[in-house]
């Protein structure tokens, strides 16, 4: 059963050793509430970025993920007002200015617009269309995020969920955290991101000092997972590219485009295996590789596989990587859109209606079924042998656990063509100097990298990004930036 999300009243339980700082923090929060509505905030709902360790673009396919969350995150300090309006004001008040708004005009979300305040009120409206009533109460905000937006830490997901905590409060609701994270990413398509869930997932249900192995079918799932303990302890370095990637704007090429095509690719191998017209594929919206995978392993005669732990995943995405190459072998540079409506046996009008290109619309010529399929079976096969790993810490731990983030980057910008030359760069960099595994995180583009780097080697990582990569892309990056920029975690 999902428990509900915790409330603290100590800073030293969420940040630990960095309670000093973060406590200036949040009285300047504090501070800047009162100086701007005339009182102080009721509460401060909290929800962090997060850096997905292994496992990308493969949520919204339904397959397993393996993310942390981490500390910078984001604030919404908010007080009921007595009144009908709802006041939400940022402390970069200066990029994003005051907005207020009746409660009906939070239902208003023009996705067409890059506006702030349309994640305010997603998350304000995914809350209750959760629970099917439109809100009563009035109340100010005041945000505060420290997770770089476009950087792949997810400070859209920390934005909305931790909007979402403040409204349950002022409306005195009580969704358990698996409801929240399903909440926010529904909520997040209303600008016009088709969002897979482990953003959410991991921004509401994160823990201390555990990395999630997060599963979306049949249900969301959420366990705990301890990185192995080593006589050589490891780290995690993060480093942002400073190419900024914003899923909104670049949607229909790139996040939106991948979720199509991995979508169509589900319509197409299902037809392939036999198992287009049965009812768990025929009613499935939307049909996920996961859920075909799950259907064609529930037939007759398909053979024995082991049901139980890694050994039995294992043997499921190797048979359905050989049954892509069979399904898709034949378009090695993609499908058009009519290719891929003649396959299916529909028309190229009803396609688009399927792929639902009215909310999400994408541009391409040539759809890659094969590489993006390729990405997403191997990719989760890479999730549970790293799970695996975890869980039997063998001596060699780190090396293997990076092996397999190495493999990841290298499928991510060669199949699913989401990384970038600084991502690359960086990579290389970060290899050279030390870093067991490093890849992208988040929907690349640009964004963040993250690297399984041995403790003894987290300085000489960091010390030649900062002079091999900052110094030389951007050589008026101050200490501060270059310190928000690259971290260890």
């Amino acid at each position: 059963m999902s428990s509900f999300a915790p409330a603290v009243n100590r800073l030293s339980d969420i940040y630990g050793a960095d309670e000093n700082a973060q406590a200036l923090r949040y009285a300047r929060l504090v501070v800047t509430f009162k100086a701007t509505y005339g009182s102080q905030p009721e509460f401060i709902a909290r929800a962090p970025g997060r850096v997905n360790i292994i496992g990308e673009h493969i949520d919204y396919c339904g397959f397993p993920v393996f993310p942390m969350a981490i500390a910078p995150d984001t604030l919404v300090a908010a007080r009921a007002n007595g009144s009908d309006r709802i006041r939400v004001s940022n402390m970069d008040g200066t990029k994003y200015p005051p907005r207020d708004f009746s409660v009906a005009e939070m239902f208003e979300i023009d996705s067409t617009k890059h506006e702030w305040s349309n994640y305010f009120k997603c998350g304000y409206r995914g809350v209750l269309d959760h629970v099917s009533r439109q809100g009563d109460k009035g109340f100010d905000a005041l945000i505060d995020g420290q997770v770089p937006a476009g950087g792949g830490l997810s400070s859209s997901a920390a934005f909305v969920c931790a909007t979402q905590l403040a409204v349950q409060r002022i409306e005195g609701l009580s969704l358990t955290q698996a409801e929240l994270a399903s909440a926010a990413a529904q909520a997040e398509r209303h600008v016009g991101v088709n969002a897979g869930g482990m953003d959410q997932a991991v921004s509401i249900m994160g823990q201390q000092d555990s990395a999630l192995f997060i599963e979306f079918h049949p249900a969301l799932k959420a366990t705990p997972v301890r990185l192995p303990e080593a006589d050589l302890p490891f780290a995690f370095v993060i480093a942002n590219t400073l190419v900024v990637s914003n899923k909104h704007t670049t949607a229909p090429t790139n996040y939106n485009l991948r979720v199509v095509e991995t979508r169509v690719g589900a319509l197409m191998l299902a037809k392939h295996l036999g198992i287009a017209e049965h009812v768990v594929c025929a009613s499935a919206h939307p049909l996920t590789f996961k859920v075909v995978m799950d259907e064609y392993f529930a037939k007759p005669n398909v053979g024995d596989i082991n049901d139980d732990g890694v050994q039995g995943w294992v043997e499921r995405l190797e048979t359905m990587l050989r049954e892509t190459e069979k399904a898709f072998g034949t378009h090695p540079h993609g499908y058009t859109r009519d290719e891929m409506a003649a396959a299916l046996s529909i028309t190229a009008t009803d396609l688009s209606a399927k792929i639902h290109e009215d909310q999400f619309p994408v541009r391409a010529d040539r759809f890659k079924i094969l590489q993006r399929a390729q990405h997403a079976f191997s990719e989760a096969l890479r999730v549970v042998k790293f799970r695996g790993i975890c869980e039997q810490a063998p001596e060699n731990a780190g090396l293997r656990l990076g092996d397999l983030m190495n493999q990841s980057q290298d499928s991510c910008r060669d199949l699913f063509e989401c990384s970038c030359p600084e991502l690359d760069e960086i990579c290389k960099i970060a290899r050279q100097a030390g870093s067991f595994g490093s890849r992208l995180t988040g929907a690349g583009w640009g964004g963040c990298s993250v690297h399984l780097v041995p403790a003894n080697k987290v300085d000489d990582v960091k010390k030649a990004l900062a002079e091999q990569y900052y110094a030389v892309c951007f050589p008026d990056l101050s200490a501060e930036q270059l310190s928000e920029a690259l971290f260890a975690t």
